[in-house]
């Protein structure tokens, strides 16, 4: 291929790996991406050549993947088009900095079928801590549910899995890249014996029981108001939305009754008494419970909360989100950047507070609900620690602020990733979608159609018992991949 064309073809490749995302599930089009840019990896004469071909892909997967942030700040936040633009295109710009920088590092230190892929899964782990986290289109989400690879997932995790997905493209892409050279036999025999493994062994841990069903099914009502995100904080629309949600709660008879974050467009305190009341009344009359997202308000600290509350047969009981969104939920170096808020976005909740990083799960009838907020089930790690001694996993959410994008379905995917780590089912409630019920194999049950009113009815099942994930954690994926980059340095040395 001309040298002119490549950074090109780097940047097609990263869109086509787009593909493997929910809504599309093509599972096998990050690993086909993956083949080609470490095949460009292998071919370059240089570090420098790497760094700059896989920022090239890292933009492609990310300016492709990602472009419904612009929607967040235009459409819903008021920015200009040009600085919601050049805002958007600045975190993908960064974001593609990470295959960049695992391009470099692995032509650096060689042997990349390894360490091409050692280096992306923990650049992957590192995007879902740095500067708080966004872990958005991680590789090993591609592979959820219907991949083999996916039944790594309740041992390793994403991060795991991100490593096997792409340490099979890049055998693949090295043997492809010196097709026309003399390479060991042994090396080849050892490749295909590896590939046939990861995917053989990936195949049977999926069929692996790692917990088992607790307690009696139980009913659920996932409820989905599709309130225009435009409207959903605005005064004159409040009363509407509350009877609308009221409304919908009190018509169903469902054992647990779920509404989504921040259903409730009113400080928790400030709710009128008789919307309380009639929840409450009507959760008990049915042994049940209603779970709903309003905003808290601690009066003696002056801090407010993205929360749930329970009402019904148990005691009044609340999450509050603990993983915020950076520039959504709270403002980073306000000092320096308060401008933005002042003169750029019209943002509500955008100075919130942490809710704690261990909450104990609701006890509703016989379940013991781990409730987490929109943005928090992208985090494997955090999403544990109400486990093992959960039974159930909700996910309140609200994505009407991406418009008619596809980042709802990419979402949910995260969610079926989070089944799949704990072995529990997940329940999700969301304003706009996607709403749905997915089992403990990652897979979706049911699934509401988006932007539209509806009530999702579903019978859940509660699970007990501890995969290896919620008992290690990420820490499993980061000995063992830090264990092969340094003896892969020293063996360099």
């Amino acid at each position: 291929m001309p040298k002119k064309l490549q950074p090109l073809f780097a940047f097609l490749l990263g869109a086509f790996a787009v593909l493997g995302f929910a809504p599309f599930y093509f599972f096998p089009a990050p690993i086909i991406a993956l083949i080609g840019i470490v095949y460009l990896w292998e071919k370059s004469p240089s570090a420098k050549t790497c760094l700059a071909l896989g920022f090239q892909f890292g933009l492609g997967l990310y300016t492709v993947g990602i472009y419904w942030i612009y929607i967040s700040l235009h459409d819903f936040g008021g920015m200009p088009w040009w600085f919601a633009g050049f805002s958007t295109f600045c975190l993908c710009a960064f974001m593609a900095l990470f295959p960049a920088l695992v391009g470099y590092f692995s032509k650096r230190i060689g042997y990349l079928s390894i360490s091409t892929a050692v280096l992306w899964g923990l650049s992957d782990w590192v995007r879902s801590w740095i500067f708080t986290g966004f872990p958005w289109l991680t590789i090993g989400y591609s592979q959820t549910p219907h991949s083999p690879l996916a039944g790594y997932m309740p041992i390793i995790g994403v991060y795991g899995v991100s490593t096997i997905t792409v340490a099979i493209a890049a055998c693949i892409g090295i043997w492809l890249a010196n097709r026309q050279q003399p390479i060991n036999l042994t090396w080849r025999r050892n490749v295909i014996t590896a590939i046939t493994l990861f995917i053989a062994v990936g195949g049977i841990l999926k069929v692996v029981p790692w917990t088992s069903a607790v307690g009696e099914p139980f009913s659920a009502s996932l409820i989905q108001g599709n309130i225009p995100q435009d409207i959903k904080w605005s005064p004159d629309a409040a009363q509407s939305t509350i009877a609308q949600y009221v409304a919908m709660a009190t018509s169903s008879q469902a054992d647990l009754i779920v509404l989504p974050e921040t259903a409730l467009p009113t400080i928790a305190s400030q709710l009128d008494p008789t919307i309380k009341e009639t929840l409450s009344t009507h959760a008990k009359q049915h042994n049940s419970n209603i779970i709903v997202g309003m905003v808290d308000y601690k009066r003696n600290t002056h801090e407010y909360f993205n929360s749930a509350f329970s009402f019904g047969s148990a005691p009044i009981q609340t999450y509050s989100k603990n993983h915020l969104v950076p520039f959504g939920e709270f403002i980073p170096l306000k000092q320096m950047l308060g401008w933005i808020y002042r003169d750029w976005l019209n943002m509500p909740l955008s100075d919130l507070t942490r809710g704690g990083t261990y909450q104990k799960p609701m006890l509703l009838n016989n379940q013991k609900v781990a409730v987490n907020i929109c943005y928090e089930d992208v985090f494997g790690e955090e999403i544990i620690s109400q486990l093992p001694e959960a039974t159930i996993l909700v996910n309140i959410s609200n994505d009407a602020w991406y418009g008619q994008s596809y980042a709802a379905d990419q979402h949910m995917q995260f969610s079926q990733a989070r089944a799949l780590e704990t072995g529990r089912m997940m329940l999700r409630a969301t304003n706009t979608g996607a709403t749905a019920v997915i089992d403990p194999q990652g897979y979706v049950l049911a699934h509401a159609a988006h932007d539209v009113k509806t009530t999702l009815n579903v019978t859940a099942q509660g699970y007990k018992g501890t995969t290896p994930y919620v008992f290690w954690g990420n820490w499993l994926f980061i000995i063992i991949s830090f264990g092969l980059l340094i003896g892969l340095i020293i063996k360099r040395r």
